[in-house]
């Protein structure tokens, strides 16, 4: 079947085949009426412009390049609704690309995206190798950080510090009775942002005379079934901990299923404490306490940052947005350990 053209949106709408395209590439200087109806019209009749043909023209598309490491568990999507959201109404489309946390690929993706002549792209954190910074910087377009506040950013940066919500979460524990800290982790050679939290973590630990007793880390991306595995071999090596501090909420939600197993109660002999708070923390059998990060707020303001760089043509301006996560479920413990 013939594919309809843009002379027919043109004739469909009354209008010149100029001003068609204008309105369809949301130009300025056409106004909402004419620009509603061309749209209408070409609703009609079912037309599809040609973006990419427009970007040789434009130097631009319509397009905002999304970068993110994992899709593994609910963090990420949550991210992505936020910057879908944030999007919405206009005109821009964001694509996706996953990175699996290896930097190599993370750089080859953003090459890739960047050769479709993207008008804004959103990477995922502050630590990218010098030459994927370098790419990014000579991309003259404006480029969005998030997630991560530790570091210097290219032009905008969205989300929170994860050595900060590590050392807030000691200092919550620590303030709850807790002494004797274990650590579960998992990938913190990849996932750095959870790297940070650690480091952040035994700040505290440290500044208090504490350090962590025991310490499971393994290599794999983080899972409910490898936090119970690793929390298993650290109790049998060392049974007296009374908390233990995990990479995040998957992981966590897995030590309490090994201390269940074990019949270790929890949180009345050992307090345990993850990151990100899941949804799924609140249909556990016992409270695991977690810090919250705002990730569909991050992502909303992560778009919101887009539209306005886009519309400005301005993308040099270093703004950072700061969010501060909520720590949630000590006060759980606490209560649970006087009732006992």
């Amino acid at each position: 079947m013939r594919k309809p053209t843009l002379e027919e949106v043109a004739i469909e709408a009354g209008v010149s085949k100029m001003t068609a395209s204008r309105a369809l590439r949301g130009v300025a200087d056409v106004s909402g009426e004419t620009r509603d109806r061309v749209i209408e019209a070409a609703t009609r009749i079912n037309y599809v412009g040609n973006r990419l043909a427009l970007s040789l023209s434009a130097q631009r598309t319509n397009l905002v390049a999304v970068v993110v490491p994992s899709m593994s568990n609910i963090v990420f999507p949550e991210v992505l609704a936020g910057i879908s959201a944030g999007l919405d109404g206009s005109g821009m489309q964001a694509v996706f690309g996953i990175s699996d946390y290896d930097v190599a690929k993370e750089r080859a993706i953003i090459r890739d995206m960047l050769s479709w002549q993207p008008c804004a792209i959103i990477v995922t954190g502050l630590d990218q190798p010098e030459e994927t910074v370098d790419l990014l910087r000579h991309a003259n377009i404006p480029v969005i950080q998030l997630m991560d506040l530790d570091g210097t950013p290219i032009d905008f940066n969205v989300g929170l510090s994860h050595g900060a919500a590590g050392e807030d979460m000691a200092r919550a524990l620590i303030a709850a009775g807790r002494r004797r800290f274990g650590y579960v982790g998992s990938a913190l050679g990849r996932d750095l942002r959870a790297g940070k939290r650690k480091d952040g973590f035994e700040r505290v630990l440290h500044s208090h005379g504490l350090g962590f007793a025991e310490q499971r880390i393994d290599d794999a991306f983080s899972s409910i079934a490898l936090g119970k595995q690793l929390t298993m071999a650290m109790l049998a090596a060392v049974p007296d901990l009374d908390c233990i501090y995990y990479s995040n909420d998957d992981m966590a939600s897995g030590g309490l299923f090994a201390c269940m197993q074990l019949g270790v109660a929890v949180p009345q002999k050992i307090l345990i404490a993850g990151f990100n708070g899941l949804d799924l923390i609140s249909s556990l059998p016992a409270p695991i306490a977690t810090s919250c990060s705002p990730r569909r707020a991050i992502g909303e303001v992560a778009a919101q940052l887009v539209r306005q760089a886009v519309a400005t043509e301005q993308h040099a301006a270093r703004k950072t947005i700061v969010f501060k996560p909520t720590i949630v479920g000590v006060d759980d413990y606490v209560t649970a350990g006087r009732a006992s």
